[in-house]
Formats: structure tokens, sequence, C-alpha cells
């Protein structure tokens, strides 16, 4: 009879060798915990001499039970309903062309400097991510408008794509961030606090980039050469036509920070004015309108396809005290909160090659949250450590997703130089996570004013 800990073990090395072979992660982790849960729970009866029969019909009764009250529990979260109206905000900033004005906005006032056009693309992508909450949204989006342009004043393709692929993993950090949601949800941690926790997070770590354009291009002044100065009036312009977007993300964050939105109503605040802004523009037409619709709808079914699947798993690995096991583990080292914290991150970082950054949460939180725990450590602090880790994934080789969608955007551009250029961005992300660890206000410091949540 097999122990509980080698069944939670052996389930792992299933669902990894089921997403080996293309299964969805989605699907993997549904069917790894239901079978698992009936197998866990078979051998618990028996562990207590119940008959065979009696404790296999007892085990799968549970699992069918667990099967389908998770599912419910999971479509049925009213927090949950943030997924698809951020979705829409974003689809409908990106369909309807704000991407172009914020960028344009960006490049006006930084694009006469050295490195400028990338700075700008970064800042770009930083007001992007407060529409669309999602990496590839961001990077595929600036990645169409930006990329031209930095061909056409001549800039390194290294600097040029390593820019587009960082910058776009300021959307799984900014607010309304698609990864926040699900930690949140998964960990029962409040949506708006971790919202507002990668408020300041995400404003230093934009800095950092830019900070990073320009040691790069202090080093190599022809990487990224100035391009045009923009009059003032031009500035000006550009500044005001980029304003009704800027007042979209400051009315939905703003509003939960004073609490006067939940982060459901914000979210519904957000999509509806997103909505006004492009039509009083006249920039949503009503086939536009229909691929925002049908992208939101795609995204949202992904997504919850995917909560559920963690709904079902998670129990499964509570079951087998896997995570439990760990927890005593890593706590009996002899390497203090730090050298666990450090450990926990190159993990994040080695699946990071292989895994997709949602998968890679929902599948390691049941196993790391309890550590955290038994550590004392904030959750919402924490929640921010663990979305910049998973960034540093999405362009870490060989999978680096974001690395994949840039190269889409330039197939003339090597990998090898696409690659090359995202390094010094993943070592500002290291800085980021250094400065959290040395001063956790950075991110706690907000939640801890939030008003109502």
């Amino acid at each position: 009879m097999l122990s509980l800990t080698t069944i939670g073990a052996v389930g792992l090395v299933v669902m990894f060798v089921l997403m080996a072979l293309r299964l969805p992660v989605a699907l993997s982790m549904l069917s790894v915990g239901f079978v698992g849960t009936g197998i866990a729970n078979a051998q618990k009866f028996l562990a207590l001499g119940m008959g065979p029969d009696q404790a296999w019909a007892r085990g799968w009764r549970i699992a069918f039970s667990n099967l389908s009250g998770e599912a419910f529990e999971a479509a049925s979260n009213y927090n949950l309903l943030v997924i698809p109206m951020f979705m829409l905000m974003g689809s409908l900033a990106g369909v309807s062309g704000m991407s172009n004005h914020i960028f344009n906005a960006a490049y006006r006032w930084m694009g006469h400097l050295r490195g400028g056009l990338a700075s700008a693309t970064v800042v770009a992508c930083a007001g992007f991510a407060a529409l669309s909450g999602s990496s590839l949204a961001c990077a595929v989006t600036m990645g169409r408008v930006a990329l031209p342009a930095m061909k056409r004043y001549k800039y390194d393709d290294a600097l040029a794509t390593g820019s587009v692929a960082a910058g776009g993993t300021l959307g799984f950090l900014i607010p309304p961030s698609g990864g926040m949601i699900i930690y949140a949800v998964l960990t029962d941690q409040s949506i708006g606090r971790l919202f507002m926790a990668g408020v300041f997070p995400g404003i230093l770590l934009t800095l950092l980039f830019v900070l990073t354009i320009m040691l790069v291009v202090r080093r190599n002044p022809e990487a990224g050469p100035p391009g045009d100065r923009s009059s003032m009036s031009d500035r000006l312009s550009a500044l005001v036509e980029a304003l009704p977007i800027l007042a979209v993300v400051v009315l939905t964050i703003g509003g939960m920070y004073t609490g006067y939105f939940t982060p459901v109503e914000a979210s519904a605040a957000g999509a509806f004015f997103t909505f006004v802004v492009a039509g009083l523009r006249g920039q949503l037409s009503w086939p536009r309108l229909g691929v925002a619709v049908l992208q939101t709808m795609t995204g949202t079914a992904t997504i919850f396809l995917i909560i559920i699947g963690a709904f079902v798993f998670i129990p499964f690995m509570a079951l087998t005290e896997l995570p439990a096991d760990l927890v005593k583990l890593l706590t009996r080292l002899d390497i203090g909160d730090l050298g666990v914290l450090i450990a926990i991150i190159a993990a994040y970082l080695v699946l990071g090659m292989f895994l997709e950054s949602i998968a890679m949460l929902v599948l390691t939180l049941p196993v790391v949250i309890p550590i955290a725990m038994a550590l004392q450590w904030d959750l919402v602090w924490f929640g921010v450590i663990l979305v910049i880790a998973l960034e540093m994934g999405m362009i870490s080789p060989p999978v680096g997703i974001n690395v994949f969608v840039v190269k889409s955007i330039v197939p003339d551009v090597p990998m090898r130089r696409i690659f090359s250029g995202i390094w010094p961005f993943w070592w500002a992300m290291v800085v980021m996570i250094a400065l959290l660890v040395m001063f956790p206000q950075i991110a706690l410091y907000l939640p801890q004013q939030v008003v109502g949540t």
C-alpha cells in the first residue's frame, strides 16, 4: 500500500508527463487531481481497515463529489468577475488603437534621448499594462508599434527586442494583473490589496528598466541612436491625446484605493469607460468590437478552466500531505528565511525555462504557500515576489514566452540576439526582488492604506 506522500509525488510526475505530451495544463491538473483524490482517499480507508471494494467505492465517490463541488465553486466565485471585465478593458484598448496614443506620448517626451525610443517603449508598456493586465497583450501590442520604429532609427536588434520582451512582462505585475488575480483567488487574499501591492513595485521596475537602457547605450552609444526632438506643442498635444486613457487607469486604480470601488466594480467601470473613450474618438467599429468580445471570451474560458483545474488539484495535494512534508524539510534546514526564499525563487527560475507563467503559478502554490505561512511571511508581499519571479521566467531561455512573441513580430532577428538583449533587464528584476526583500514596505505601504478591502 502506497503512502500518501508517495501518491502525491507520483501525481506530480504524471502531471508533468502529461504536460510534456502537450495535454493542456488545465486538463492535466484536472485529471491528476480527480484520479489522485480517488486513489488517496481509497488508501486512507484501506489503512483504517475498510474492505477493498468499499474503500475504493468511497474513494471514487469523494473524487466525483470534489470534482463537481470545486468546479462549481470556482465558476461561481463572484470575485472572478474581474477577469472578463479587465480582459474586455484590455481588448477594447488594444483593438481601438489606444496603445498608439500611449506610445506616441512617451516617444514625444523621450525619443530624442539616446535609447529614448526603447525607454519610451518600456514606459508605454507600463501604461498599456494598466489597461490590459496581460503580459502577452503588452508584448504583442507594443512590439507591433515600437519595433518598426526602432528598426527605422537603426537600433541594435538586441536592445530593441529586449526592451519589448521585458517591458511586456510589466503586464503581469502592474494592476490589473492577471497573475495577481489568480494568486488572490487560490490563496484567499484580497484582490484589491494585491493590486495595490503591485503599484509601487511596477513603477520602480519600470524605472529600473529605463535605467538599464541608459546603461546599455552609455556602454554602446550606437545601440540606441537618438530620435527627432519634438517641439513642446507636439509633446503637450500627445499628452492631451493620452489623457483620457490615463484617466481610465486613475479611475479604476484610484477607485479601489479610496474604497469607492470594489475590485469587481472597478473592473466593470474600467471596461465601460474604455468603451466610452474608444467610441467617442471614433476608434471602435462593429468589427473591432466583435474582435474584442471574442478575445475576451476566449481568454476568460482559458483562465477559468485553469482555475477549475487548480481547485481540483490543490485539495489533492493537501490530502497527500506532500506540501506539509516539504514545509518540514525546508524549515529544518539551517539556511534561514532568506535562504528558503532564494531557494523558492531559484526553483521558479528553473521551472520558468520550461513552463508558462500561469501554469507555474497554479502548479506551485499548493507547495510554496504552506512554506510561506509556516515562516510567517506576509502573503501579499510574497505574492509580489512570486509575480516578479514569474516575470523573469517569461524572458528566460529556452521557453521565454515573451521572447517567442517578439520573434513572431521580427522573424528576421535571430533568437540568440533576442535572448542576448533580455539579460540586462533580467538582472534589473533581480535588483527589484532584492529591494523588496530589504524594503518590504515598497509593496506593503499602499495595501495597508487601502479602504474597504
